[in-house]
């Protein structure tokens, strides 16, 4: 099922689209965002110069760390009168990204939510159960208006609890799940450890994953575990959350919402925009955006773009599968976390040294966070209670500028290894 005529359109008819709704865009953050008109007129760039697409180069670069820098509300491009949503990401020194959501907004997520989950499948016939984390992680909620715009009945459960989720799984007679494709793999485990095998004793024939990235490896394993189509969409909260890409039924890529968000793919080194087919940095600009739109916002994810028009009967552009990253971004558990964040936290303590390793696993499925740290050999600790309390307070610090709680592991001076050359901090095992 096609959800909407815009997924089917000609490329000129997409491209005369994106060209007025591009120069609406530049116009709107030009006289509402003193961030973007600054930047503007540094590369000596009007409004009025932006006339057909290819004028998208002249434009400035945004990044995720200028949401960070205008903290909260800085990028805003309407009144706070007019923001009737607000959600936000983990930032580096414990402030969140921030992003915002007008009525209008929220109407057009849950209309991107309903392409996506109609190309993957699903009908009024399903029952969705959500294992997101509900809160100010954009996922649970943006999957939950969407599928219920397309009217589809919507359980909301939440993450964890595996148990009870299988249990609701089989009762409500579920036939759809959302989760991260990991989450779905330790369900899977725990579901068989309890003598349920969730391709015969369940009803789940469709899986809609999303919040970080996977393998078809794990595709693979996730749909001969539970017997069903497993597929993978993407988004990014600064954008507007999930629904900026999604998978059709034949699983060639994830169709972009061209009519909402512009994408370009540029050389990550040098921001020179490359032409299609080639591998590089996802860049998007977000075109129907009232209270936070974003310019040539960069994703730093790798991806190539193919606009070749998909069997499925849509010509939007496809992006495959997500390579890498050309930041050292981490994505565990579904959050995204930087090195930088553990380093803030950990310099805030005395008692510690400089020196630290994160170490990320995967056990049963699941992420596992692990950061060691060495005590500072210049200092000593009298009592255990004064450790404990020391344990304690790093763990809360932790917990509230990661999003996530790690297990900590102090250690004595001299304990990790060191490095003649740039030190290595980060071990991602899984």
């Amino acid at each position: 099922m096609i959800w909407s005529n815009e997924e089917s359109l000609s490329r000129s008819e997409l491209e005369k689209i994106q060209v007025e709704k591009l120069k609406d865009t530049v116009a709107h953050v030009y006289q509402n965002v003193e961030f973007f008109r600054n930047k503007m007129q540094n590369l000596n760039v009007r409004p009025e110069d932006v006339k057909t697409l290819d004028d998208l180069k002249k434009l400035p670069f945004s990044t995720k760390e200028d949401l960070r820098v205008n903290y909260p509300f800085g990028l805003f491009a309407v009144p706070e009168n007019k923001v009737v949503r607000l959600h936000a990401s983990s930032g580096t020194t414990g402030k969140p990204t921030v992003v915002g959501y007008t009525q209008k907004d929220i109407d057009n997520w849950s209309e991107l939510i309903a392409r996506i989950v109609t190309m993957a499948g699903a009908t009024v016939d399903d029952k969705v159960q959500i294992a997101f984390k509900y809160g100010l992680f954009t996922g649970a909620f943006g999957l939950h208006y969407g599928l219920e715009k397309a009217g589809i009945c919507v359980i909301p459960t939440s993450s964890g609890n595996t148990e009870k989720q299988l249990m609701l799984m089989k009762d409500f007679g579920t036939t759809i799940l959302v989760s991260t494709p990991s989450y779905a793999l330790h369900m899977g485990e725990i579901a068989h450890s309890l003598g349920i095998d969730p391709k015969t004793d369940l009803k789940i024939r469709l899986g809609l994953f999303g919040g970080e990235g996977s393998s078809e490896a794990t595709r693979e394993k996730i749909q001969k575990v539970w017997g069903m189509l497993a597929t993978e969409n993407y988004g990014l909260s600064e954008l507007i959350g999930p629904g900026v890409a999604g998978e059709c039924t034949h699983l060639n890529g994830m169709h972009i919402s061209e009519d909402f968000f512009l994408p370009e793919i540029i050389n990550p080194k040098t921001g020179e925009v490359l032409p299609p087919g080639e591998k590089g940095e996802l860049v998007i600009t977000t075109l129907n955006k009232e209270a936070l739109p974003l310019i040539r916002y960069r994703t730093r994810d790798i991806t190539r773009l193919f606009y070749e028009p998909c069997s499925c009967g849509r010509t939007t552009v496809r992006m495959e599968k997500i390579s890498g990253r050309s930041d050292d971004m981490l994505i565990v558990k579904g959050v995204n976390l930087f090195p930088t964040q553990v380093e803030e936290v950990l310099s805030k303590f005395d008692a510690l040294g400089p020196h630290y390793e994160i170490v990320i696993e995967k056990h049963n499925y699941l992420d596992s966070l692990e950061i060691k740290v060495e005590l500072n050999e210049d200092l000593s600790i009298d009592s255990y209670q004064e450790f404990e309390r020391l344990e304690q307070n790093i763990k809360h610090e932790l917990r509230v500028v990661l999003g996530l709680e790690p297990k900590l592991n102090i250690v004595n001076p001299r304990t990790l290894q060191r490095f003649e050359g740039k030190a290595k901090r980060v071990y991602d095992l899984r």
